[in-house]
């Protein structure tokens, strides 16, 4: 039974207008979320993405080909539901963020990771008003209210499709402020996805590549992304 998928019954794939945004049609009927909901998405770009999905579905119809409708399917059966949890989620690793925690050694990694990540720190401040702690080792750093409060407000604006990338954006990376870089196109999406791999290309370039390891990180990577062109879709 896991093995089963449905079969592609379907001939003909449109994007058309519709209420809100635009719409996916099979045969002239429209696709629908796994909630029911009509899939209604906010731009033409995204409408596209997801029909050229479903174009794409041979004899079976495989959703881990589809991340483009996943995502939809989020937005729209999800965040519209879940927003405040989502939002208190995301900021919860602005609390404890990546580029807030620094290693006390050896030397090269100190560097690297100040090199890499002191300007995406400096340009949150200078962008928000925001000075965010670092701290060494274990030992863990506050955050003040005021900070995190700041912070979060760069979510208000966002629609539920653009929070929904934004949030695989923070836990695929780890990192809030990362995904803030992103999304403000102070940071492209290669370079942000290298920041938040400094440790563990690190540790690769002392003790080797291990080949499951670097599949498992081209998978998220690949998901990074997407998210990334997802929420600049949206």
């Amino acid at each position: 039974m896991s093995d089963w998928a449905p079969k592609r019954f379907w001939t003909s794939v449109q994007v058309e207008a519709a209420e809100g945004g635009f719409t996916v049609t099979l045969d002239g009927r429209n696709v629908r979320t796994p909630g029911k909901a009509l899939l209604t998405v906010p731009t033409m770009e995204m409408a596209q993405h997801i029909a050229s999905e479903w174009e794409a579905q041979t004899e079976r119809v495989d959703p881990r080909t589809m991340p483009w409708t996943r995502s939809a399917n989020s937005a729209i059966d999800k965040l519209s539901v879940q927003r405040r949890e989502v939002e208190d989620h995301l900021i919860g690793y602005a609390g404890t963020d990546l580029l807030c925690y620094r290693a006390d050694g050896p030397l090269g990694l100190v560097d690297q990771q100040a090199a890499g990540w002191d300007p995406i720190l400096g340009f949150v401040e200078n962008a928000f008003h925001v000075r965010l702690k670092t701290t060494s080792g274990v030992m863990p750093v506050a955050q003040t209210d005021e900070s995190l409060s700041a912070l979060r407000n760069v979510m208000t604006p966002m629609s539920d499709f653009a929070i929904t990338g934004f949030h695989d954006i923070v836990t695929l990376s780890g990192s809030y402020i990362l995904a803030v870089a992103v999304a403000l196109d102070e940071v492209d999406t290669q370079a942000a996805w290298a920041l938040s791999r400094i440790d563990e290309e690190w540790q690769n370039e002392q003790w080797g590549r291990d080949e499951e390891a670097d599949a498992q990180a081209e998978t998220k990577r690949a998901a990074f992304v997407h998210a990334a062109r997802f929420f600049k879709s949206a």
